[in-house]
């Protein structure tokens, strides 16, 4: 099921990524996104101390249809603090953060393996 402020209502491949926008489906998105299995949504966190389980309730929401999230942490490595880390994990989902390009990369490959992986992007600067 489709929520109102999904870009896209279906999980599909990320195109490309620029500067602050995120292509996919033949459409654009200004801004950070999650891609999960209900859609492609816009996601409010800009830097990654923006990232907590508030940012990712949306995640833990769809985490029976989630094996893997990828969170993309923009330019730079983060570690994910381990109370979110635990959190994800007790919901039944492993977690990997990278630079964005990265986890953008992945994200296509696993999706494409028919994998139930989702990601969260921040977008570049």
């Amino acid at each position: 099921m489709a929520t109102p402020d999904a870009h896209l209502p279906t999980q599909v491949p990320i195109d490309g990524y620029a500067r602050g926008a995120f292509h996919f489906a033949g459409m654009a998105s200004a801004g950070s996104i999650l891609a999960l299995p209900s859609g492609i949504h816009a996601w409010a966190p800009r830097v990654p101390d923006e990232i907590d389980a508030d940012a990712l309730a949306r995640v833990l929401a769809e985490a029976a249809g989630i094996e893997l999230l990828l969170i993309g942490t923009g330019p730079d490595p983060w570690p994910l603090p381990d109370a979110l880390r635990w959190a994800l994990r007790d919901a039944g989902v492993s977690v990997d953060t990278l630079p964005t390009r990265s986890a953008a990369s992945t994200y296509n490959v696993l999706l494409a393996e028919g994998r139930a992986v989702a990601a969260a992007l921040l977008a570049l600067p």
